[in-house]
């Protein structure tokens, strides 16, 4: 089954005892927007998770602006959540999914299989009808036993490791302007890790917000093969998360998230940068 579910698919399971909604909705900038637009209106029986507060560690030296949160930690807060592994977890947002997506890969991260994203997001599904509340049902707590996929993840050392090798892909899912080190509206250095290719992650959708299919997620990464190992990463790893969805829709499944990102790499001042477009040079 694909790991983007419809409204309508949804809509018919709204009130199935083993399904679990959660509202991701997040704005950069803007810490407590997200909470409180949830506290005006949600679907109904969804509980709230916080990228920051919840799907996030604290910001240190090192590990980018939106660290892995701590595995037990995390495990936790799910289970507080009326999460366990038993349960179908349809996620949401009205970031394009990019949040929603955090919350599907952490927990595949944490062995997680029934999870998914709802296609369109929470303004679509108020704008279909579909029901919304402003009330927040009765949560009974679940313990939460995570089984951690450490190979769905890579760090500065890995990245550093594989570097120019035959057979690894580094995916840049940041907007254009922001790979080629023309503009960097968020953190201190511009440019992006040597070797990287960009695609973009909002490339994922169609202009009218729903997620492309299987078929076109595949046209997104023709040029790239199956057999390699892709590595995907974009400013803090929040937004690259719809991309690690889309390669593994289009059959990718040798695919690694750098957790970090941008953010966590020019930490280390050792690090190199690069600017402009790998893919025109390798053309030239």
């Amino acid at each position: 089954m694909s790991s983007i579910v419809s409204m309508r698919w949804l809509l018919a399971r709204l009130y199935e005892s083993d399904v679990v909604i959660v509202d991701c909705r997040f704005q950069l900038g803007k810490p407590d927007a997200g909470q409180e637009a949830y506290n005006e209106s949600h679907i109904p029986g969804a509980v709230y998770l916080d990228l920051e507060r919840d799907l996030s560690a604290p910001i240190g030296e090192h590990g980018g602006r939106h660290p892995l949160p701590d595995v037990a930690q995390l495990a936790a807060r799910l289970g507080q959540a009326g999460i366990d592994r038993t349960m179908r977890v349809v996620a949401y947002d009205d970031q394009g999914g990019a949040m929603a997506s955090r919350l599907w890969w952490l927990l595949r991260y944490l062995g997680h299989n029934e999870v998914y994203v709802l296609d369109e997001g929470f303004t679509a599904w108020k704008q279909a009808g579909c029901p919304v509340t402003g009330d927040q049902k009765v949560i009974f707590p679940k313990v939460y036993l995570a089984e951690v996929r450490h190979n769905m993840v890579v760090d500065v050392d890995d990245v550093r490791e594989r570097l120019g090798a035959a057979g690894v892909v580094l995916v840049d899912s940041r907007e254009a302007p922001r790979y080629r080190g023309e503009v960097e509206p968020i953190d201190p250095v511009a440019g992006h890790i040597p070797g990287a290719i960009n695609r973009f992650w909002g490339d994922g959708r169609r202009a009218d917000g729903s997620w492309k299919a299987a078929a076109e997620q595949a046209e997104r990464f023709a040029d790239l093969s199956q057999e390699d190992e892709i590595i995907v990463y974009c400013g803090s790893g929040v937004t690259a998360t719809p991309n690690v969805l889309a390669l593994e829709a289009a059959g990718f499944r040798n695919v690694k998230l750098y957790a970090g990102s941008w953010s966590d790499w020019i930490s280390y001042g050792e690090n190199a940068v690069a600017t402009g477009n790998e893919e025109e040079r390798k053309d030239v």
